[in-house]
């Protein structure tokens, strides 16, 4: 597949997730924007894309349940100290095995740096994950709890990995 078409590919994805995002009054780390990422995810194996970048999507994947899961243990009234960095690891730990049992990590010479790609696509795609939801609380705490934009929340973290990806894209072809 070309580049041309894979980048119209993945620009007709984000497009239709923005659209379902806005009628679908969405916020981000909740359950459709978990599954955008998933798909995302499919869409970038699917295509043969460097498994750096679909790492950064599985990291931001793997974040977002976490918070997600967060979210709905605190409505459910459940008090656990630490409960965002108890589901985040949670996430981990369940998702991990599966990529490794799956033989997806560990591939002979698919390495960048010294380190596996799809390991390294998914600690930076959590990292980067993890700081486009404090650049969203930032941003909002600066404006008077506020957004700058509508779905800010939505925009920036699929924003952040999609410029990680960009970055690994031309470090990696």
């Amino acid at each position: 597949m070309s580049i041309k078409k894979t980048i119209k590919s993945i620009f007709i994805i984000f497009l239709s997730y923005l659209f379902s995002a806005v009628f679908n009054k969405s916020f981000a780390v909740c359950p459709l924007c978990t599954v955008a990422v998933g798909a995302g995810v499919g869409l970038c194996r699917y295509l043969g894309i460097d498994d750096t970048i679909s790492g950064v999507w599985i990291g931001g994947l793997i974040v977002s349940m976490g918070f997600w899961l967060a979210d709905f243990l605190g409505k459910k009234k459940i008090k656990i100290n630490f409960l965002e960095f108890w589901s985040i690891l949670l996430m981990f730990l369940l998702i991990y095995p599966f990529l490794y049992w799956g033989k997806l990590i560990g591939i002979a010479g698919n390495t960048l740096w010294g380190i596996d790609k799809l390991v390294l696509g998914v600690i930076s795609g959590s990292v980067v994950f993890f700081l486009a939801v404090f650049t969203d609380k930032f941003l909002r705490k600066k404006n008077n709890n506020k957004v700058y934009i509508y779905y800010q929340k939505v925009i920036i973290p699929l924003l952040y990995l999609a410029l990680l990806s960009l970055i690994f894209y031309e470090i990696t072809c």
